[in-house]
C-alpha cells in the first residue's frame, strides 16, 4: 500500500475557516511523523511554526500528496497548478456542494485511512484552450471543469461558429458556449441544461448558453476531438474566454479559439467509502421525499 510521507497543504487565501482547518491538519500530520509543507499563499493565515513554506508549484515538486482545503473552486485552482507534476490531490471540503472535495474537516480519521493507503484514486482529464493567430499561440490555459466563451459588458448576443475536427457544426447567436469535461458536467454545463457525464466517460459536451435558436441543443463529442470557435469580428469586443471561471482572456482580431483534451490527467483521491452515484444522490437530492 502507498504511504504518503511528505504532504503539502494549500487552500483558499484569506479565509479564517481555512486557516483553522489547516492548523488542525498540520498538527494531525506532525503527530503522525509526516513532513508537512504549506503553500505560502496561506502560510500567514496558518501561522504554524517550524513548517516549511513555499509557493504551490515548488511544493508540487517536493511532495507525495497535496491536500486542498476549501471548496471545489479551490481544488480546480490546485489541479491546474499541479497537473504537470503527477501529484495526487485530496480535497477537504469547506465549501457547499463539494463534488470534488469530500473529506470532512471534522472527521480526520478519513485522512488516516488515506495515509495508510486505503483510498480510491480517480483520474480526471482537463481541457487545453489556446488562442491562435495563424501559427502563433497568443494564449494557452487549462481547465478541469470547462472552457466558456461568454459575452460581457453587453446585453447583446454574440455570433460565432463551431467546428469539430475541421467540420462545421453550426453558426450561433447566443450568450456564449460552454465546453465541458465530464468533471465539469455537474457545474455550469448542468445549469445550462447539459447532461451529466460520468467522470470516466471519454467525452466532452458543448452546451450553448441561451441560444436564439430553439433547436440548438447540447452536443456530446469524443474527447479526442478538437473544437474550433470563430467569433464574428463585431463581437470580439463583447466577449471573453474563461477557464474554470477563474482564468479569463480575450480573443484578438483575426485569432481563433481551439479547445482539446490536455495530454496529462490529474489524480484526485477519495476515502475508501466514496461512491459517485451516492454523491450525486446526496448533492442533487435525488429521491428526496416530496413535501407539500
Amino acid at each position: 500500500m502507498q504511504r504518503f510521507q511528505t504532504i503539502a497543504i494549500s487552500g483558499k487565501p484569506g479565509d479564517a475557516a481555512v486557516a483553522e482547518t489547516v492548523r488542525r491538519i498540520v498538527e494531525h500530520l506532525v503527530e503522525r511523523d509526516r513532513t508537512v509543507l504549506v503553500d505560502s499563499a496561506i502560510a500567514s493565515e496558518s501561522d504554524m511554526a517550524d513548517i516549511t513554506v513555499a509557493p504551490r508549484e515548488e511544493l508540487a515538486s517536493r511532495c507525495d500528496l497535496l491536500i486542498s482545503v476549501g471548496g471545489d473552486g479551490t481544488l480546480l485552482s490546485v489541479a491546474r497548478s499541479l497537473v504537470d507534476y503527477d501529484v495526487p490531490i485530496l480535497g477537504v471540503n469547506l465549501g457547499r456542494l463539494g463534488f470534488l472535495v469530500d473529506v470532512s474537516p471534522g472527521n480526520l480519521s478519513e485522512l488516516d485511512l488515506i495515509l495508510a493507503g486505503e483510498f480510491i484514486a480517480d483520474e480526471r482529464f482537463l481541457l487545453e484552450a489556446t488562442v491562435r493567430h495563424d501559427d502563433e499561440i497568443l494564449e494557452r490555459q487549462v481547465a478541469l471543469n470547462d472552457v466558456v466563451l461568454q459575452k460581457w459588458n453587453t446585453a447583446r448576443m454574440i455570433e460565432f461558429s463551431i467546428h469539430v475536427n475541421g467540420e462545421l457544426i453550426s453558426h450561433n447567436r447566443s450568450d456564449g458556449l460552454i465546453v465541458s469535461t465530464p468533471t465539469g458536467s455537474t457545474a455550469y454545463a448542468m445549469a445550462g441544461g447539459g447532461p451529466i457525464l460520468h467522470p470516466h466517460t471519454d467525452a466532452m459536451v458543448l452546451v450553448p448558453i441561451c441560444p436564439h435558436t430553439l433547436s440548438s441543443r447540447p452536443l456530446v463529442i469524443n474527447a479526442e476531438s478538437e473544437v474550433e470557435v470563430n467569433v464574428a469580428a463585431d463581437a470580439l469586443g463583447r466577449c471573453s474566454i474563461s477557464c474554470d471561471g477563474q482564468r479569463d482572456f480575450v480573443v484578438a482580431p483575426g485569432a481563433r479559439l481551439f479547445i482539446r483534451r490536455y495530454p496529462r490527467r490529474v489524480r484526485i483521491l477519495h476515502p475508501p467509502q466514496y461512491r459517485y452515484f451516492e454523491l450525486l444522490r446526496a448533492k442533487l437530492r435525488w429521491g428526496d421525499t416530496y413535501v407539500r
